[in-house]
């Protein structure tokens, strides 16, 4: 079997070492974020009883009929709104936020600071 690429599996390593901590449950879900090279995904995650809540990605279709975004910055900030209404909808207000390894800068922030304008607490 291939070796995965090292920055992979020191991610790997990372969200392992956070879910230990973490764990969502059905008043106060899982907000889980994963980025790519080009797109950026979130969903909030009851873990208890094993299912996605709400969930919105940069593939979404609102988010291609949105105009250009100047950066993944602002794009990612835009996913964060849109999942905190989609989850405020469902009636969550609060999250426990799992950045699933990556770093809390850039693209990770700004979706959480998305989440947090639109009304969701962590």
């Amino acid at each position: 079997m291939a070796k995965q690429n090292p920055k992979v599996e020191a991610r790997v390593k990372r969200k392992l070492r956070i879910r230990k901590k973490i764990h969502g449950t059905a008043e106060r879900p899982r907000l889980s974020v994963f980025r790519s090279a080009r797109h950026i995904y979130a969903q909030v995650i009851d873990d208890t009883a094993g299912r996605t809540v709400a969930a919105a990605s940069s593939l979404d279709r609102a988010v291609k009929e949105h105009d250009a975004f100047e950066s993944k910055i602002a794009l990612a900030q835009y996913i964060g709104k849109m999942l905190a209404q989609r989850a405020m909808e469902k009636g969550i207000t609060t999250v426990v936020f799992d950045r699933n390894g990556f770093l809390y800068h850039g693209r990770v922030k700004a979706l959480s600071d998305g989440a947090r304008e639109a009304g969701l607490t962590f």
